[in-house]
């Protein structure tokens, strides 16, 4: 198994080479800001690094290309919302709760329609397909493209969301259809807003990953594509690009898998520490622990699968004051090469204060040589204690686990931090987002409510389902494993309603091993 993992991040874009459970070489080049150059550039010097690798089985790309879109408000396409919900669920109305900069320029309209099914799968209403069709010529006469159709309880039986799909098509056949039931769990508002988010990036995501695949071709490699996704597997390139959302978190994810591999560890925290920020998440089993609460992405509150991350503002450009010891949260970023004081710049950062601590030997230590050594000291507690308090945060118990330190910021961690039994330091620490692309799984998930059936008998259908969607995604069948299984019964409703949520892991189907 020979994979390329690449990761894009918003000062560099690290690529790695790795065969099996070995790390053939590693690279670091400059992010563009049509990001595939950089890629394009990253691929090459790797080529060129790793002359006896051969050719790869498969690349794999993480980026945060489409979250970036969403926080800076750019690139973005007008979406109407469909909601076949009605007399139910008229309360809210989509976009209700988005922040109103972003909702200005992304509502392209929001129509509601009677349909919709019961918590048991049973029809709520018969689909109105007047006004389905109505609705279509509506958003066709107000020139939006993009919609986002989403339906109560939809994930359960998704058959009134397609339908009036079908129906929008034949009245708009340019329009490009996002499908709520495809993307989130059981909840209208938070799947809802997923489906919106999705559909205002479908162009945004078919541009970039044909941009990728071109990429690939310039560089004369012809292995299959997988974009890195949420959850910290993958998907192939073509699914992704129709579900860019479940690309929202691949960097800080990719570090946490990339960190448990290089340190042979299964269970533990990883503290992941860049240029501006230091992300700290809990990996169980191999995976990062699923966040259990809404997320919100940009200010839009989401119902879907999203690492538990903790952020903070220390990393190696974040600003230090020398006179009150403040550590950030502003950081010069990707400046650090001219404006830190070891590269000859004016600011005070972490990094100067890492070198003049002899922490790290980059830059003209000289040019720190003049700090005083009081505040350098001061400075570092400082950071030490942010970082060891933000890890602590994120522990699941009381017991004692390991905290994989990684990250090119890595230097600022401190070597012991109570209530973990060891810091680990491992080598390719600096890149391992693109080791954690190189190496993930591709996966399945089901979230749904089954009535009137036994408990084995529930959750094997659950278990089924899964394996479908791994497969669809591009696993192979025969390595596919649950690592994750809830059933939850709930008494509040008829008919022994119980909820079962499974998620499956398995090798990329021809190169299992």
């Amino acid at each position: 198994m020979k994979h390329i993992g690449i990761d894009v991040g918003g000062t560099n874009t690290d690529a790695v080479f790795v065969r099996d459970d070995q790390v053939l070489g590693a690279v670091k080049s400059p992010t563009t800001s049509d990001v595939t150059t950089g890629v394009r550039r990253a691929l090459a010097a790797l080529i060129q690094a790793c002359p006896e690798a051969g050719s790869p089985d498969a690349v794999m790309i993480g980026t945060t290309h489409f979250t970036n879109a969403v926080v800076q408000r750019r690139d973005l396409e007008p979406a109407a919302a469909l909601r076949v919900c009605l007399p139910a669920a008229a309360s809210l109305l989509p976009f209700c709760d988005w922040p109103e900069d972003l909702a200005q320029k992304v509502n392209g309209g929001t129509y509601l329609v009677q349909g919709g099914h019961e918590f048991d799968g049973r029809e709520l209403m018969p689909l109105d397909e007047k006004a389905v069709r109505d609705a279509a010529r509506a958003i066709r006469a107000s020139g939006v493209s993009t919609v986002a159709i989403s339906g109560v309880f939809s994930p359960l039986i998704g058959t009134a969301e397609l339908r009036a799909g079908e129906i929008l098509l034949q009245e708009h056949p340019d329009c490009r259809i996002t499908y709520s039931h495809q993307l989130g769990r059981i909840g209208l508002l938070g799947r809802e807003n997923v489906a919106l988010l999705n559909a205002t990036l479908i162009d945004l995501a078919h541009k970039t990953t044909d941009a990728f695949v071109q990429a690939l071709a310039d560089s004369g490699i012809r292995a299959p594509l997988f974009l890195t996704q949420n959850d910290g597997t993958v998907t192939l390139a073509e699914n992704a690009r129709d579900f860019p959302v479940h690309s929202f978190a691949s960097g800080p994810t990719n570090s946490m898998r990339g960190a448990v591999f290089l340190a042979s560890i299964n269970d533990a925290v990883v503290c992941d520490v860049g240029g501006t920020t230091a992300d700290v998440g809990c990996v169980q089993n191999g995976f990062p622990r699923q966040a259990n609460n809404m997320v919100e992405v940009g200010g839009v509150r989401t119902a879907f699968r999203m690492p538990d991350l903790l952020s903070i503002g220390v990393g190696g450009g974040t600003l230090v004051d020398p006179q009150t010891l403040q550590v950030g949260p502003v950081s010069v970023g990707h400046r650090l090469l001219e404006e830190a004081l070891v590269f000859g710049g004016k600011q005070l950062t972490c990094t100067d204060i890492a070198v003049a601590a002899g922490l790290a030997d980059i830059g003209d230590r000289s040019r720190v040589a003049h700090l005083d050594p009081a505040m350098v000291r001061g400075a570092l507690a400082r950071i030490h204690e942010a970082i060891s308090e933000a890890c602590d945060r994120m522990k699941s118990d009381a017991r004692e686990v390991p905290l994989i330190a990684v990250g090119g910021g890595s230097v600022l961690i401190p070597d012991h931090v109570a209530g973990f039994s060891e810091v680990v330091r491992v080598p390719n620490h600096a890149v391992a987002n693109a080791v954690g692309a190189a190496i993930a799984q591709v996966s399945g998930e089901v979230d749904q409510i089954f009535t009137n059936l036994g408990r084995e008998e529930l959750l094997e259908r659950a278990r089924a389902i899964a394996v479908e969607r791994a497969v669809a995604a591009g696993a192979d069948a025969d390595t596919v494993t649950v690592i994750e299984q809830e059933d939850i019964p709930l008494a509040y409703l008829p008919g022994n309603a119980v909820r079962a949520r499974v998620r499956v892991v398995g090798e990329i189907a021809g190169r299992a091993h």
